[in-house]
């Protein structure tokens, strides 16, 4: 339905580079008519997500890493100064210490946990504290997550407790932001060759497994989880809230 999200204004952020979810997700919502707000981590991501600002339009293209003090803040000020207001956000960014996260969770550092935990889950809740009064109107919040949140996937590792958190709060947001007119939604996707992903060893092997177990036979891809994030901050998705959507194929009803 081209120009469903006519006249909507919605910030992406984990924008990394053309393969990424975050811009499967701004894709799809630009060609349904969004105004689009993009971030780019550092000065080395800047150099791959520039040109896919340009393809979009975004008017905002701004740094943005969650792990340094008043970014975040800057990031929504912005927002507010040129739109006053916002209609949606997609939060797109997960980071774990590769010694924490390529080794067992048992033995996972303090300072690893806490970090992967802060990066990956409470970011959410920041964004979305200061997204709440730019929805004054209403609004939609989705965030992605992965099946090894609820069950345990071979060298996901500490990742696993970390989306369980997430998920989680998924549900709290979308109950306390829910009087507000705020949808909250978690998108799980199946495994896909990003580059958040390739730090997980054996990565090659788990989507091969994918492939051949997923019920459709085949792995998914970013359009297609751009096509559901397009349609949870679409009006008509707004009755969608606190809920984990699977995009993989089937793959989740397997066990």
């Amino acid at each position: 339905m081209t120009g469903e999200l006519q006249g909507l204004r919605g910030l992406v952020v984990g924008v990394a580079n053309e393969h990424s979810i975050a811009w499967g997700c701004a894709r799809a919502c630009h060609e349904a008519g969004a105004e689009l707000a993009l971030t780019w981590l550092n000065d080395k991501a800047r150099l791959f997500v520039e040109p896919l600002a340009e393809q979009v339009g975004a008017p905002l293209r701004l740094p943005l890493d969650v792990e340094q003090p008043g970014q975040l803040e800057a990031v929504f000020d912005a927002i507010g100064r040129r739109w006053g207001g916002l209609d949606f956000l997609v939060h797109s960014i997960a980071f774990a210490p590769r010694a924490d996260l390529q080794g067992r969770v048992v033995d996972s550092s303090a300072a690893g946990f806490a970090r992967a935990m802060d990066v990956s889950c409470h970011s959410l809740l920041r964004m979305a504290r200061l997204a709440e009064p730019l929805m004054s109107d209403g609004g939609s919040i989705v965030t992605m997550s992965y099946l090894g949140a609820e069950e345990v996937v071979d060298n996901y590792g500490l990742m696993g407790p970390v989306k369980a958190a997430l998920e989680s709060s998924v549900r709290y947001l979308a109950a306390e932001l829910g009087p507000l007119g705020i949808s909250v939604n978690a998108v799980s996707p199946g495994p896909m060759a990003t580059r958040a992903a390739s730090g997980l060893p054996g990565f090659d092997e788990l989507m091969a497994r994918s492939r051949e177990r997923a019920p459709l036979r085949r792995l998914v891809d970013i359009a297609e989880v751009g096509a559901l994030c397009r349609h949870l901050v679409s009006p008509l998705g707004r009755a969608l809230t606190g809920n984990v959507l699977y995009v993989d194929g089937g793959l989740h009803i397997l066990g």
